[in-house]
C-alpha cells in the first residue's frame, strides 16, 4: 500500500468515525435525559461554558448556554467518534478499544473543563456524580465503537509482530 493511499483510507475512516461520534454522542445525550428524568439530576453547561472560554468568554456559573453546551456535545463526540474510526481500521477495536476510548473520552472532557478553569476536577466530586459520568462516556465509547467496528474493516492492522517492541 503506498503512502498517499494509507492515508487516504486514514482519512476516509476518520470521517466515518465521525459520523460513528456524532451517533454516539446522541445516544448518551438520550441516556442522559433518561438519567435525569429518574434522578432529577439537572443539567449541567459547563461543557458550554467550557467552549465559550474557549472562545474568549468569560462565562459565570450561572449561565446556561444551552446552544453552546449541543455544541460542545456533539464536535467533541465527532472528534473522538474520529480518533475511534483510525483505531477500527487500525485493528484497535473491540473491548479493549471500548474501555481505553472511554478513558479517553473522560481526560478529554476532564482536560478542557480544567484547563479552562470552568470544571471541578473529578477527585472533588461525589461518588454518584463520578460514576454517571463514567456510565454516560462509556454509553458513548461502546455505541460509537461498535458502530466504527462494522463500518470499518480493520484493513490496515499490522502484521508486524505480537509485541508492544
Amino acid at each position: 500500500m503506498t503512502r498517499t493511499s494509507r492515508l487516504s483510507s486514514i482519512a476516509r475512516a476518520a470521517g466515518t468515525g465521525a459520523v460513528a461520534g456524532l451517533i454516539g454522542a446522541g445516544v448518551m445525550a438520550a441516556g442522559e435525559k433518561a438519567e435525569q428524568a429518574i434522578t432529577r439530576r439537572p443539567n449541567s453547561y459547563v461543557p458550554g461554558r467550557a467552549l465559550l472560554t474557549l472562545l474568549g468568554q468569560h462565562p459565570g456559573d450561572d449561565v446556561k448556554p444551552f446552544v453552546w453546551n449541543h455544541l460542545m456535545h456533539y464536535s467533541t463526540g465527532a472528534a473522538l467518534g474520529a480518533l475511534r474510526g483510525v483505531w477500527a481500521i487500525t485493528g484497535i477495536r473491540g473491548p479493549y478499544a471500548h474501555a481505553w476510548h472511554t478513558i479517553v473520552r473522560l481526560g478529554f472532557d476532564q482536560t478542557v473543563e480544567n484547563a479552562t478553569g470552568v470544571g471541578a476536577p473529578p477527585h472533588t466530586w461525589p461518588v454518584r456524580e463520578k460514576v454517571v459520568d463514567v456510565l454516560h462516556k462509556a454509553v458513548f465509547s461502546v455505541v460509537t465503537g461498535i458502530l466504527a467496528d462494522r463500518m470499518l474493516s480493520p484493513a490496515l492492522a499490522s502484521a508486524r509482530g505480537r509485541t508492544s517492541h
